[in-house]
This record gives structure tokens, C-alpha cells and sequence, in this order.
């Protein structure tokens, strides 16, 4: 198999399942439109990071490693799930928590993801944003290593050519499930952030001969500076899996119109489509990643952009994040 001569040590509970939304489906009136459900992973609440983490922390204790080092927003879920894996591996982690947005709450400093964080232990550390991350995390290697202890850096998301990795792997298990349920899909769409979901599916995809199209919606900067993001790691990934130049630039695409005011701040639209889903179907989706991925295939479903075809949207996780941002939420009565 594509993977199968890649350290990986078993975290996610796979696979995950692929659900028709019927009542969202009939709710906008346009195509079909079904969820693979990477909330569902298992670890530390799920999402898809763990997909990822099973190759980077196989690859940390391959080198020896007893001390994971790793960065993300305060309400990373990356972190959250990152301080889980180590637990469950007896490693430590070491955290570098960057301070992205602006006049937090108390919810947002001390609630969701972050609270998660310290259950399990992680040594957090507080950065102001636009900190060099690479060479802070240099930084508190070196302090690991002057104390005895052998560190790897894990970079934010596990968004390198391991962790996307789990994302090839992803793509490769949703193809078997479209077959296996003799279903027709139209689009694939996702979150697109640190670029290691999208990059690894779209050499998944790729390296299968899929032909259906990606879509990321984007989370924090331009199209053009996402979308290179992403093509430069999915052509570093096909590489090392051993299928260079099966990406082409034009199967990247990102849309990056429902960001909002920036990177975790909520939007009308984010805060639509949240309780759409909680009300429609039972589905949590977080404030930052999803709920504007689901924003934007919403308003791309009323505008009839994505065609008439089966539409599979991933849910990446994060409903923690949720409580952190609770009084931001406009919960109106149904």
C-alpha cells in the first residue's frame, strides 16, 4: 500500500464515518450534501489532527524522543490534541501558545481548547502573535535538551510532509467509502488553515487518480498565499510518498471570502451556519475552522457555484472551542 512503509502508531478510531445530511440537504434546497466525520477520531473529543499526529508521533519516537515540542493558536485544537497523544504515549509537551487575537475574553484565555490543554498536562507557554515560531521552538528544544531530555518539534498543525500524511490516508479511506456506498461525489470540501488537511488530500486524491474536485475554504490568509501554501506542501508530500508531480497547481484551490474580520474572529455567517447544523442535523462544528468552511459551502450551495453533484464537506473537529467562545455566540431562539 501507498503508506505502508511509514512509522505510524495508532491514535484515530478509523474509519470515520460518512453521513448523508438530509434535512440540511432539503434546508438549501441544492444538491445532496453529506459529512465525513474526522470530529468522530476519538482523541481528546477528535478531529483531525489525530490523523496526522499518528505519523508525526511515530516518527518522534522512531528518533527517540520523550518531550514533543509544538506550537498553535490559545485555542489551538491542534495543541489539544497534540498534549492528548503525548499523554497516551508518555511523552511530554512543551506548547508555544500564540496570542492571535486581539482583546480576548476569559472564555477565550481560559475555557475550550486551552482548558483541555492544561488537563493533560502540556507546559504552555504564552507568545504575542507574529512571534518566529521556528526559532522559538529552536529555542525550547535547546532548554529540553540542556535539561537532559530529547525533544521533536512538531509544527504548528502537524502540517509538514508526516503529518499530512494522515490526510493522504484520508483521501484513500473516502474513496473506499464513495465506492463502497455507491456514491457519486461531486466535490470534497474542507477547512484550510495550516495547509496539511488539504495538502494531504489532494496527493491522496491525486496518487489515486481521483478526478473529484478539493475545495478549501480558508481560515486566516488570501487565496493566493493559501493556495501556494498548500501546493508547495502537497508537492513536498507526493514526493516523500514516492508520486512527484501527480499535483498540478490548478488542483488547488482555495476560497478565502468568508475569513471574516481574521484568523478566530466570528463572523455573521460562521455563527448561521453553526446553529444550521447543531439545528438541522445534531452536528457541533467549532467557531473558527468549520464553522466558517460551512459558512462558505453554504453560501457557494445558495449561489448554485458548486453544481448539482453529491457534495462531501470534512468536519475537522473543535466543537471544544466552542466554550470559548460562548459569549460571542448569538443563540437566538428557535
Amino acid at each position: 500500500m501507498l503508506l505502508d512503509k511509514f512509522p505510524r502508531v495508532p491514535l484515530a478510531h478509523l474509519p470515520t464515518p460518512l453521513e448523508h445530511l438530509p434535512r440540511l440537504s432539503a434546508e438549501l434546497g441544492g444538491p445532496q450534501i453529506y459529512v465525513k466525520r474526522d470530529d468522530c477520531t476519538g482523541l481528546a473529543t477528535g478531529g483531525n489532527k489525530t490523523r496526522k499526529l499518528e505519523f508525526s508521533m511515530a516518527a518522534a519516537l522512531e528518533e527517540g524522543a520523550d518531550t514533543i515540542v509544538t506550537v498553535g493558536a490559545v485555542q489551538s485544537n491542534h495543541v489539544r490534541q497534540a498534549a492528548a497523544a503525548a499523554c497516551k504515549l508518555g511523552l511530554k509537551c512543551e506548547v508555544l501558545l500564540e496570542h492571535r487575537v486581539s482583546d480576548p475574553s476569559e472564555y477565550y484565555t481560559g475555557s475550550g481548547n486551552v482548558l483541555l490543554d492544561r488537563i493533560f498536562g502540556a507546559n504552555l507557554r504564552e507568545y504575542p502573535g507574529g512571534t518566529d515560531f521556528d526559532a522559538a521552538m529552536a529555542e525550547v528544544a535547546d532548554e529540553v535538551r540542556a535539561a537532559g531530555g530529547t525533544p521533536y518539534i512538531i509544527p504548528g498543525g502537524a502540517s509538514n510532509r508526516v503529518g499530512a500524511l494522515g490526510y493522504v490516508n484520508c483521501a484513500i479511506e473516502m474513496l473506499g467509502q464513495f465506492e463502497q456506498q455507491g456514491l457519486d461525489v461531486g466535490h470534497i470540501v474542507t477547512a484550510t488553515g495550516s495547509a496539511g488537511t488539504q495538502g494531504g488530500l489532494i496527493v491522496g486524491l491525486k496518487a489515486m487518480e481521483s478526478s473529484i474536485p478539493l475545495l478549501g475554504i480558508g481560515v486566516n490568509v488570501p487565496q493566493d498565499e493559501q493556495e501556494q501554501k498548500v501546493y508547495d506542501l502537497a508537492c513536498e508530500t507526493a514526493e516523500f510518498i514516492g508520486k512527484p508531480g501527480c499535483v498540478a497547481r490548478e488542483d488547488v484551490v482555495a476560497n478565502c471570502n468568508y475569513v471574516g474580520a481574521g484568523y478566530g474572529v466570528p463572523t455573521e455567517s460562521m455563527n448561521e451556519a453553526v446553529l444550521m447544523l447543531a439545528r438541522t442535523e445534531g452536528l457541533l462544528f467549532d467557531p473558527v475552522y468549520s464553522g466558517k468552511a460551512l459558512a462558505g459551502m453554504i453560501d457557494l450551495v445558495r449561489k448554485g457555484e458548486l453544481g448539482d453533484g453529491n457534495i462531501v464537506f470534512l468536519h475537522t473537529g473543535g466543537a471544544a472551542a466552542l466554550f470559548a467562545y460562548a459569549d460571542q455566540l448569538k443563540l437566538q431562539a428557535v
